[in-house]
């Protein structure tokens, strides 16, 4: 495990502080799951690396080396690949050329909130959050290969005990780079929440959705046993993912008190959870390219791709595009109850990766079962900010916050996730 603090100042900082601006974001680009990287915080040997910078005023906040962003799936030595919310179109899991929708069907957001998401980028506060990096959670055993599972976990230093907000990276369930979204997570560690973010197993290594849900749920497991050493308020434990990330941040809410996918350490400690933050995550993968052209729902529903893998495990020839009773069992509509967590839904109205009416389809299954829940859309916004055409070559479209801005990094985005933690942290 390395240790270091992440923009330390000169005085405690405060608990679940609310932004200065009236309105903040945290979520950088979920798209590039395979682009080549991590951060670079610690050596190879089990050194810690230790800093503290001081600060007087907002400054930008840090970004991971890998440069992909928001659940940008990163390994070292790498090539780029698919981003974090689409499947491969290769059987077996390997990567093939990306193709996102060329058409977008335009989505009802009549009981949605539209908003535009322009307006001045997340900056990071002075108060100090002490990082420590490369921690084993599980070590759990797929098709007899063991796994370390690592998590690395931000702690603002001010003191008391803090919310958890459990943060799960996308890959296109092929990898779960932990360390992306660096800029976002020490944001929202920056208002006052303990942020830890955890590594899951991906249909790389012959796991499917079971498996990987099972994983946050014994994070989520293991920082409740571990309360006393990284502060955390048990009380208080949120999910937040983005794109497969998302998709698993929902699974975990509107699985929250089913102990059928509780399994390995700390079966003592419970995985509920408070509370769910799913930006732009698939729900019913046989509806995954509804929104889209017929070449994007070719590419999509690709028999033994990864999304079938995910769904069949490992081996598949079949496509999720069926609606079976194991594509159905994969569906967060299919868990919902009454007492479903809350629930906060984001997505772009321009994702040409994840249907927008994934999002909206889950948000009204919940609302339909009377689950606290709420949808934003941000105007133009994409998958993510980092712009796919880093990926494929292809021109960008232009985004609602402006040439060059980053719609999911705005301060108008984060006041969404940061309200939303705060009203329920209390």
């Amino acid at each position: 495990m390395h240790g270091h603090d992440v923009a330390a100042d000169h005085g405690e900082g405060k608990q679940r502080r609310r932004p200065r601006h009236p309105m903040r974001i945290a979520a950088v680009a979920t798209v590039a799951l395979m682009t080549a990287a991590g951060l670079a915080g610690c050596g190879d040997d089990g050194s810690s690396a230790a800093s503290a910078t001081a600060s007087a005023s907002p400054s930008s906040c840090p970004t991971s080396t890998s440069g992909a962003g928001a659940g940008a799936g990163a390994a070292a030595g790498q090539g780029q690949g698919m981003p974090s919310g689409v499947p491969s179109g290769k059987p077996g899991g390997g990567t093939t050329s990306l193709v996102q929708a060329k058409t977008i069907k335009k989505t009802d957001n009549s009981t949605s909130t539209v908003i535009d998401p322009a307006g001045p980028a997340i900056t990071c506060e002075t108060s100090a959050v002490t990082t420590t990096d490369d921690i084993t959670y599980s070590s759990p055993t797929t098709h007899g290969t063991k796994t370390d599972l690592k998590l690395d976990i931000q702690v603002p230093k001010s003191s008391g005990k803090k919310p958890l907000v459990v943060y799960v990276t996308g890959g296109g369930w092929v990898m779960a780079d932990r360390t992306g979204n660096l800029d976002q997570r020490t944001y929202v560690a920056d208002q006052g929440y303990v942020v830890a973010s955890v590594q899951y197993r991906t249909t790389t290594g012959g796991a499917t959705y079971k498996d990987a849900l099972a994983d946050v749920k014994s994070a989520i497991r293991y920082l409740r046993a571990n309360a006393d050493t990284y502060g955390i308020d048990t009380d208080h434990v949120f999910v937040w993912g983005q794109s497969a990330g998302g998709y698993l941040a929902a699974m975990t809410g509107v699985t929250s008190g089913d102990t059928k996918y509780d399994v390995g350490d700390h079966l003592d400690q419970s995985s509920k959870v408070q509370g769910v933050v799913d930006e732009f995550g698939p729900a019913n993968l046989s509806r995954l390219a509804a929104d889209y052209d017929q070449a994007a729902k070719d590419f999509n529903y690709a028999a033994g791709n990864s999304a079938a893998q995910w769904v069949y495990g490992p081996g598949t020839t079949k496509s999720v595009a069926q609606y079976t009773s194991q594509v159905a069992a994969a569906d967060p509509a299919t868990h919902i109850t009454s007492s479903t967590p809350p629930f906060l839904l984001m997505h772009g109205s321009a994702d040409p990766l994840v249907s927008p009416s994934q999002t909206l389809n889950l948000f009204t299954a919940l609302k339909n079962k009377g689950v606290d829940a709420q949808r934003v859309v941000l105007t133009g916004a994409g998958h993510g900010d980092l712009s796919v055409a880093a990926l494929t070559g292809t021109s960008p479209s232009a985004s609602a916050a402006g040439s060059g801005a980053k719609p999911w990094s705005t301060e108008k985005t984060m006041s969404h996730i940061t309200d939303f933690l705060a009203g329920h942290a209390s």
